[in-house]
């Protein structure tokens, strides 16, 4: 199993922002999958997990209505969409493999991570 995040960088405030995830070494399609962030100092937070088939969504209370969560089955990708970028979501962006069949889980298998920065 293999995740690996891009997309991350350094973003104004009001700004967007797209991260994706490309996965391999499994049967994307099988599974959901997620996004959780870690700031300095804070515990790893869920922000966002999307069900299998694309179907079925969940959101961080802070990121509701700001950010969303897509996948391509065909190109085994996820993505995460920010807009309204604030500073406080500055952390490192991890992608994960949720626990299939169960909705939702967050799983054992992590990327290593997409710096996002918000900041003037």
């Amino acid at each position: 199993v293999q995740l690996v995040e891009s997309g991350g960088g350094l973003v104004q405030p009001g700004r967007s922002l797209r991260v994706s995830c490309a996965a391999s070494g499994f049967a994307f399609s099988n599974y959901p999958m997620s996004w959780y962030r870690q700031a300095p100092g804070k515990e790893r937070e869920l922000v966002a997990a999307i069900s299998s088939g694309g179907i079925r969504t969940k959101y961080g209370d802070s990121v509701k209505d700001r950010f969303t969560i897509s996948r391509d089955n065909a190109k085994n990708t996820v993505y995460l969409e920010m807009n309204s970028l604030k500073p406080e979501d500055t952390a490192v962006y991890f992608c994960n493999r949720g626990r299939r069949g169960v909705w939702f889980q967050g799983g054992d298998y992590w990327g290593q991570g997409t710096q996002v920065t918000v900041s003037s």
